[in-house]
């Protein structure tokens, strides 16, 4: 019995068109940069000298931090630098002798004792009187006298403190109030990506919004393509960043950001994307980041948005749902963001951009007028012939 020889297995070629293909079963995880929340996935390690450069930029360290550590740096600045203030005016009053039984302040009125601040007892009226010394509260019982120029000194210094340090530590938590990461929360992008056609091209497309009524002013979208690349030298870069051209209907990429729009990239020549199909899509190692970028309008500070998506977030023969319907009750423009997410199914070819385009040609070489006049001369004499 003979066998058929085994040769070597011969790849499937794309198809040209199919309505339920999905590149989304893989489950394995794949490495990237950017995470969706706009994260960037990086560690940092063997950097000389960290902390003392952290130190040295201390505002921006305290800013960056999480809340729970700028609460507690906020509460400590105050508690410790009470503490400390009520160490120095126990110090200055012991060394005058007001904490001598003779001096107290129950006994002053019969010794003619008089002490540097009075109705301190101890260091807990020390302590108490430094907090009302740096905060200006003055109740009006425990004030300075004449009698000690030490004294006088140390309360001006620590009024200047005071003002000083509450400014400090007010600025941190408004700078950490109002960042523009805060407002970047409410910038949405779509959890896919699609690939479909619009006007004959291949295109890629993914879809952003803004939860809020207050605008992002001067609104833009950028798109980075990150994957391995060699060059003639033979050098391999691993994280090779290709800037994608990208826009929305015919405006570009400055957006008009009043409702969700879909960013759309033409596969063309210049594309990155050009030569790859529905199973490269699947097979190929990238990452796509997407950028989005603008002035707040209520603060006036600038923000950035990021997200990111890779190959198996892509959806291929896939377009987005509307959600920007005009409602005649209300007359107004209603944005449904339950279908954000949402996309359907289209019929796209599976061969890469370059293929179709190939395949274009072909189809307008046979719609020539010299081959539809040969053509119609040949049916032409096919039937003087029949006849």
């Amino acid at each position: 019995m003979a066998y058929p020889k085994m040769g070597k297995p011969v790849p499937p070629q794309p198809s040209c068109r199919s309505r339920n293909f999905r590149p989304g079963s893989m489950r394995r995880v794949r490495r990237r940069a950017v995470f969706k929340n706009g994260d960037c996935n990086v560690v940092q390690k063997h950097l000389q000298r960290r902390r003392v450069r952290f130190l040295q930029d201390m505002y921006t360290t305290m800013v960056d931090w999480q809340w729970r550590w700028t609460l507690l740096a906020f509460a400590l600045s105050f508690i410790l630098s009470w503490l400390f203030f009520a160490l120095i005016w126990w110090l200055i009053i012991y060394t005058h002798g007001d904490l001598e039984e003779p001096h107290l302040p129950e006994n002053q009125e019969e010794s003619g004792w008089a002490p540097c601040v009075s109705a301190i007892d101890g260091f807990t009226s020390c302590f108490l009187f430094s907090i009302e010394t740096q905060h200006t509260i003055g109740y009006g019982v425990r004030t300075t006298s004449p009698e000690c120029p030490e004294a006088i000194f140390m309360m001006c210094f620590q009024s200047i403190y005071g003002v000083m340090s509450s400014a400090f530590m007010a600025g941190i938590v408004f700078a950490k109030m109002t960042r523009a990461k805060q407002r970047a929360q409410t910038l949405l992008f779509s959890k896919h990506a699609v690939i479909c056609q619009r006007d004959g091209t291949l295109s890629l497309m993914f879809r952003v919004g803004d939860m809020r009524k207050s605008h992002i002013i001067g609104a833009g979208v950028r798109a980075q393509l990150i994957r391995t690349k060699s060059t003639k030298e033979g050098e391999v870069m691993t994280q090779y960043f290709t800037e994608l051209e990208i826009g929305t209907d015919d405006s570009g990429s400055d957006l008009f950001f009043i409702w969700p729009m879909v960013i759309e990239h033409k596969i063309d020549e210049n594309s990155p994307l050009y030569n790859l199909n529905a199973t490269d899509m699947l097979q190929d190692k990238f990452e796509i980041v997407v950028i989005l970028e603008g002035t707040v309008e209520s603060t006036g500070q600038s923000t950035q948005a990021r997200s990111s998506y890779i190959n198996t977030e892509i959806l291929w023969g896939h377009r987005f749902d509307p959600v920007v319907l005009y409602n005649k009750d209300l007359q107004a423009y209603e944005i449904d963001y339950a279908r954000f997410n949402e996309t359907t199914q289209v019929d796209t070819p599976l061969c890469s951009a370059r293929e179709l385009n190939e395949i274009y040609k072909i189809q307008e070489g046979f719609r020539t007028p010299e081959t539809t006049f040969t053509m119609r001369q040949l049916s032409h004499n096919h039937s003087d012939q029949a006849s």
